[in-house]
């Protein structure tokens, strides 16, 4: 069975301060079904990813409201999976197709974070860490830190070696008009922003978001007919322990690696044949060992190859991150995973714009919560 995109949407990333949860939902989804030339009764399903709706919002019944919003009476989920909600919500929404519950779905990822103080979103995100970290006061930046003082004393990488990476996804994000940030950055820049957590500094670090991105779904028969076809080739989802103290490794995330691992071995694809990437840089380390983690690069070289131009748009190879990743983009975390789909799906039929990657023909989704505790790969072909 090939499960086919028929239409994708996504919001602007930002400080949203203007607009509402829900508008900002209805946006996305109108959007992408509008983009596929269906209406909302032809739904079978709304799948949603989100993470802090329940904690923030005090609304844990995401699916029912914003199912109001398109007017009709299917069954509606909400996912979640810390960061990786989005793409947890599309690997139900996949399952779901497969075992022909559904015909058709429309899969949505929200979320709506910067109405909120500094302390509120810390504290809120955290809930996806360990007891262990929580009482220590560990904090996401810290814990990746702590991987990226590991990464660079067992492979000699330097903090400009890492900050390459907010240079490249910057540059991307200015051919981006919906990313939150549409300006580049130097590795200078990069070097005297604020210390977050020893050796992140602030431009290391991904940005408190808003925004919202959707995707409509088939097994339809009809999904043939559909000019410029892009379909779901695979999608898996694999797990690690909460602590990052209770890992083999502190310089690969071996749920990455098997899930991975599962999606190459599923579609015969290797990683060499993988044309364009999004790639889960909530921090520049995340970007640098996942692109170790999928076999992009040999370990330890991560950070060197993306230094070196490896993976930036017209002279790399492997692309990562075209749409400015999390750096630039923005990460709206529920919404994060659905966006890196919109964006393959564009690129490999050819409607990227001003960051098309040339004969792009196959795009992989790299989505992950936590610290690694749960990722979602998805492998899309044209």
């Amino acid at each position: 069975m090939k499960i086919s995109i028929l239409g994708t949407a996504t919001t602007k990333f930002g400080e949203l301060w203007n607009i509402s949860p829900r508008a900002l939902a209805k946006e996305a989804m109108i959007s992408a079904l509008d983009a596929s030339g269906l209406k909302a009764h032809q739904i079978d399903a709304l799948f949603v990813g989100n993470m802090l709706s329940g904690i923030l919002g005090n609304q844990a019944n995401l699916g029912s409201l914003l199912v109001e919003e398109l007017g009709v009476n299917i069954p509606a989920f909400r996912i979640e999976g810390a960061c990786a909600s989005g793409g947890l919500a599309l690997h139900n929404a996949v399952n779901s197709l497969k075992a022909y519950q559904y015909r058709t779905a429309l899969v949505l990822g929200i979320e709506k974070m910067t109405d909120h103080s500094q302390d509120e979103i810390t504290n809120a995100l955290m809930a996806a860490g360990s007891d262990e970290e929580r009482l220590a006061g560990a904090t996401f930046p810290g814990v990746y830190a702590l991987m990226a003082q590991a990464y660079m004393q067992k492979y000699k990488v330097t903090e400009e070696d890492l900050a390459a990476v907010s240079v490249k996804n910057h540059y991307h994000g200015t051919l981006n008009s919906k990313a939150q940030f549409q300006f580049e950055v130097s590795i200078s820049d990069v070097m005297k922003s604020s210390k977050i957590a020893d050796p992140l500094k602030l431009l290391d670090c991904s940005p408190i978001s808003d925004g919202a991105a959707a995707v409509v779904i088939t097994s339809d028969e009809n999904s043939k007919k559909i000019k410029n076809n892009v379909y779901i080739a695979a999608s898996e989802v694999a797990t690690d322990t909460l602590s990052l103290h209770d890992r083999k490794s502190f310089t690969s995330l071996e749920s990455v690696v098997k899930a991975s691992n599962n999606a190459y071995k599923k579609t015969g694809i290797k990683p060499k044949d993988i044309d364009v990437s999004e790639i889960h840089d909530c921090f520049s380390i995340s970007e640098a060992i996942a692109t170790e983690d999928l076999g992009f690069s040999e370990k330890g070289e991560g950070a060197i190859d993306i230094a070196k131009g490896k993976r930036t748009l017209f002279k790399g190879d492997i692309i990562c991150n075209p749409s400015g990743g999390l750096k630039a983009c923005g990460h709206p975390v529920g919404a994060t995973g659905i966006k890196q789909i919109v964006e393959i799906t564009e690129q490999l039929r050819g409607e990227a714009g001003k960051r098309q990657v040339e004969k792009a023909k196959i795009g992989l989704t790299h989505n992950v919560g936590g610290s690694g505790t749960v990722a979602a790969i998805h492998i899309l072909r044209s």
